[in-house]
């Protein structure tokens, strides 16, 4: 298997180099050049695996270079060893008949990033390896909350990296921030930028662009690399889990061999919801897909006109991993759908000269049978918080409340009754402000004292990843301007 740039520069990588890469030298997103078809037998066979069987099964047709045994190996090491607090890894909850909820926040960090994060780090410096590569690796993230802290933890320690995170000030939670600014480890770094979510990605991307940069890192035995989802290998062990769930969803009887079910995910960058496409692409009968935002509605105005603008207020919402404008990961669907990597490349360059770009008629129609989208605002959010605990007992954070509350209006507007999948992308336990909120609580306790309160309020445990928060230094207190977080890679790597 090889891949090449979505903006098309023509070189062709293999797995290997693509993951240690991170990003193509053009600025594009690196993209496997086909999709392994997976067939109604195969996904019957495995059923009776566990969940690290199943997603070495469903990575290694991408991992040509990578033998079963070592991608066994990264898998237990991923998802093993009692790192998810549940043996599914990534269980499926019935909430009502019809829908379920597949949760993806049992791992270290309580949010669905772990899925992907602890397998990157075994990828990567595995791909090192196979690439003969003796420089070192800096790996660049730019998070809104949930990317960062899963990064760290991944990454912390292991040999041959350095890693440093940049999250914008004042736009995660609390907690969020709290997990990465006492994050452990001798080769981690983390600052705020004074600006959103946005102006860290583009940061990013500024100083992956940068030649000088690259050149004098190389000087000082360092290339760099990222763990955000331009990444591929972020986007693989994503699809792993819309696989799995799948055979969860026959394993439960809720669903018959072949019978489609739809797939409601709350997404900011389009990386998540990007796996389920591609799933579905590669034979898991997935109908629908319905991309749920919040008040940074941006993609759900794209997939219903065409438009892509971001030239509009960005919000500070109570979902903060969704309070994004610029979309990564939806340059690898525009390709997927065109196939045409040059016109990929006019709009990106369109979006980065003024923030805008339309697509054809047809491409707007294609992307409207295969996409269904909505969006809330904060008040619908906590409703839906509410809506569901009282109706079903079930306790959901912000972002997984976009998604059910985007998925009654879409069934509402169109009478679909197909079995629907909801993606839970965190522990509510990270947001206990906002769903205490919800939940009616007007005083709150202070600092780590609220995940008590949230628990004894809801009768559910606090995740032990968040308990553990307490008593932890903070380690990290740097803030830069937007434009000057070169200046905090060149510290970090003296």
């Amino acid at each position: 298997m090889y891949y090449m740039s979505t903006r098309g520069d023509g070189r062709r990588l293999t797995a290997s180099q693509a993951i240690a890469q991170g990003l193509a030298l053009d600025g594009g997103l690196l993209t496997p050049e086909a999709l392994p078809p997976l067939t109604a037998d195969f996904l019957d066979k495995l059923r009776g695996m566990t969940y690290p069987q199943r997603a070495v099964a469903v990575m290694a047709p991408f991992l040509s270079e990578f033998s079963e045994e070592e991608l066994g190996a990264f898998a237990q090491a991923a998802y093993g060893g009692g790192k998810f607090d549940c043996p599914e890894v990534a269980p499926v909850r019935p909430v009502d008949e019809g829908t379920y909820c597949l949760e993806l926040w049992h791992g270290p960090t309580c949010a669905f990033k772990d899925m992907a994060l602890q397998m990157l780090p075994h990828l990567l410096t595995a791909s090192l390896e196979k690439n003969g590569e003796r420089k070192q690796v800096c790996i660049l993230v730019a998070t809104s909350g949930d990317t960062g802290k899963g990064a760290l933890e991944g990454f912390k320690d292991v040999d041959r990296t350095k890693i440093l995170v940049f999250y914008p000030q004042n736009g995660v939670s609390a907690i969020q921030e709290l997990q990465m600014v006492t994050q452990e480890g001798g080769n981690v770094g983390v600052c705020a930028v004074k600006g959103n979510f946005d102006d860290a990605q583009t940061g990013v991307k500024r100083l992956f662009a940068d030649e000088g940069l690259r050149e004098q890192l190389a000087g000082r035995g360092y290339f760099l690399s990222s763990a955000n989802s331009i990444n591929w290998g972020r986007v693989l062990p994503q699809i792993a889990y819309y696989v799995s769930a799948y055979c969860d969803l026959l394993n439960q009887g809720a669903v018959q061999s072949g019978q489609t079910v739809n797939v409601c995910v709350p997404t900011g960058n389009f990386g998540n919801i990007l796996a389920a496409y591609y799933a579905k692409c590669m034979g898991v009968p997935i109908g629908k897909l319905i991309c749920a935002s919040n008040a940074n509605n941006v993609l759900t105005d794209f997939l219903r006109t065409g438009i892509y603008d971001k030239n509009r207020p960005f919000y500070q919402t109570l979902s903060p991993s969704m309070d994004i404008l610029v979309s990564s990961n939806l340059e690898r669907l525009l390709l997927a759908l065109t196939e045409d990597r040059a016109q990929v490349a006019e709009w990106m360059g369109e979006l980065n000269a003024t923030g805008r770009y339309q697509v054809s008629d047809r491409l707007t129609q294609k992307l409207r049978e295969e996409f269904a989208s909505g969006f809330c605002d904060d008040a619908q959010t906590k409703a839906q918080i509410a809506k569901t605990w009282k109706e079903h007992g079930y306790l959901i954070d912000p972002h997984t409340a976009v998604a059910f509350h985007v998925l009654e209006e879409y069934r509402r507007e169109t009478g679909d009754k197909t079995p629907t999948l909801v993606v839970s992308t965190a522990s509510p336990f990270k947001f206990c402000d906002g769903v205490l909120d919800a939940l009616g609580v007007a005083e709150k306790a202070q600092g780590l004292d609220i995940l008590d309160q949230l628990s004894q309020v809801s009768g559910r445990p606090v995740p032990a990843p968040l308990a553990g928060l307490r008593g932890k230094a903070h380690r990290f207190t740097q803030c830069a301007e937007k434009d000057k977080m070169v200046d905090q890679v060149l510290e970090m790597l003296i």
